[in-house]
């Protein structure tokens, strides 16, 4: 009967370590260190978007006013645009980034505040490039705001 126990004892042990070694593997992988990144900044007139991806372009970690609960036109703030940056620093920080580059697109009053911001958070910024679109005498524009 002693030999029996051992058997079972043996058995129980080996499924336990597989599940352990399992969850180190999840565990690496989720800690992928990434020294360089990319953050492209999207202000509009009612919203600004920010994501931060690795150079290949994988994203890392996005956050929008809208998605922080700012309604109306609080969305466009410069305040909004500093806690859009404090939440995205929050969800990237696991991957270890140090270095940025920014990709700036659009016209909002959150520009300069979510640049401001990120490299108040830690990030050396490498590099600031305006991606804005602008047209070379392409479609019409529209009319402009009566206000």
């Amino acid at each position: 009967m002693s030999e029996e126990v051992k058997t079972t004892e043996e058995e129980v042990a080996a499924p336990a370590e597989a599940v352990e070694t399992a969850a180190a593997k999840k565990a690496k992988k989720s800690k992928r260190q990434v020294l360089k990144g990319r953050a492209s900044i999207q202000c509009t007139y009612n919203n600004t978007i920010i994501s931060i991806a690795d150079l290949n372009g994988a994203v890392l970690g996005w956050s929008s006013s809208g998605h922080l609960s700012f309604k109306g036109a609080k969305k466009s703030t410069p305040y909004a645009a500093t806690q859009v940056v404090a939440d995205v620093t929050e969800k990237v920080k696991k991957y270890g980034i140090q270095e940025l580059e920014v990709f700036v697109k659009g016209v909002g009053s959150g520009r300069e505040a979510s640049i401001r911001a990120l490299s108040n958070n830690g990030f050396n910024l490498t590099g600031i490039k305006d991606i804005t679109p602008i047209p070379h005498n392409g479609c019409r524009p529209r009319r402009p705001r009566r206000i």
